[in-house]
């Protein structure tokens, strides 16, 4: 049985939904009994990838069924590079071919790529239907399940192709850490990093000062890392659903990050590790800007290598990568619009910057 230990209500101008944290017993994880009331209809499609299906599909099935539920199951290839409308279409002929109707409920089982895969199915499928959110990973506990963005890639850009669409609830179960591949929780807390150095510099000395509890995996403090990230996006969306003010600022470290995601080849660098990447650029072209001191960047160099993120990119041609930037989402009549710091803590968006500084961080720290 899931045992909740806290619960954040994410407000929506759509609907407010619950974001539950909490943990199995290791020898019985029922992700079941807290998302069955937001079920809608009878039929159901758990929507999850091959690394995560041996581990919890079956008993989720079974609770499921056990309430008499007509349970479906998609399971697609594990890897961002599946993050793709080939994929997104086996989605949709699972729901055709099972005649899958308006009331129906889709579950999310899995890291942010099928979250976002699964949500953008939902938000498309019939024109929207029932989508709840049961992620398995770090990095979609603490940032991609809560929001409503959903989305696959394109050859050109990622999360380029999407819509914005509202889970009716979000299950966070400490219990799938355990099952966590080290290099997979490691790109979750570059996530983690980003809101502290966005929104909270306490967070970031909390970090620092539990950051050997937080690698060691303690379920206590790991509860309390995904509770308090949770807040500051859940506070976020309330107040910027669609990403047309302050919620970009959750970008911080991403306009960098894809580039390195898109160049090298979806799924080559994981998300978070290009976004620790991307952070430590962006913390460059802040220095650079006189906004923050080297041995701030210095800092959070030292907390991502402690939780083996890497902190150098890999050489990509400058203009290449400005080329890749000019397909980003926050391209905004034509320009580059980059988050940079003002401080620890303290974020803001901007375009108005030398390029040719840009191109000089692009070129730096290989």
């Amino acid at each position: 049985m899931t045992h909740i230990t806290n619960t954040l209500t994410v407000q929506t101008q759509s609907h407010d939904y619950p974001i539950f944290i909490g943990a199995s017993t290791a020898v019985q994880i029922d992700l079941a009994s807290p998302i069955l009331p937001f079920i809608k209809g009878k039929q159901v499609l758990i929507v999850t990838n091959t690394t995560i299906a041996p581990l919890y599909l079956t008993d989720l099935t079974k609770h499921l069924v056990a309430q008499g539920l007509m349970v479906e199951s998609c399971v697609l290839p594990d890897g961002e590079q599946y993050k793709n409308q080939e994929y997104i279409n086996t989605i949709y002929d699972v729901l055709m071919k099972n005649h899958f109707a308006r009331d129906c409920t889709l579950i999310a089982l899995g890291g942010g790529v099928i979250g976002d895969m699964t949500g953008f199915a939902a938000a498309s499928f019939m024109r929207g239907v029932n989508f709840i959110q049961v992620p398995t990973t770090l990095l979609a506990q603490v940032d991609s399940s809560v929001g409503g963005k959903t989305g696959i890639n394109h050859p050109l850009g990622k999360n380029m192709i999407g819509a914005f669409w509202q889970p009716v609830c979000v299950l966070a179960d400490m219990t799938t850490f355990d099952t966590l591949p080290k290099r997979e929780f490691a790109a979750g807390l570059a996530e983690v990093v980003k809101y502290a150095l966005i929104f909270d510099k306490t967070f970031l000395d909390w970090l620092e000062v539990n950051a050997a509890k937080i690698t060691a995996r303690d379920g206590a403090i790991l509860s309390e890392l995904v509770y308090r990230c949770c807040d500051y996006k859940a506070k976020i969306v309330a107040s910027d659903e669609r990403e047309s003010g302050v919620r970009a600022l959750l970008n911080f470290g991403h306009t960098f990050g894809h580039v390195i995601e898109t160049h090298m080849g979806y799924g080559n660098w994981l998300h978070g590790e290009a976004v620790a990447v991307g952070m430590v650029q962006a913390m460059m072209m802040s220095q650079k800007l006189g906004l923050i001191g080297e041995d701030e960047v210095a800092r959070v160099v030292d907390l991502l290598q402690i939780f083996d993120l890497p902190v150098k990119p890999p050489y990509i041609e400058p203009s290449v990568a400005l080329d890749l930037m000019g397909h980003d989402k926050k391209v905004q009549n034509g320009s580059i619009r980059l988050v940079l710091l003002k401080e620890l803590g303290k974020a803001f968006v901007t375009k108005d910057f030398d390029m040719a500084m840009l191109t000089e961080v692009l070129n730096a720290n290989h």
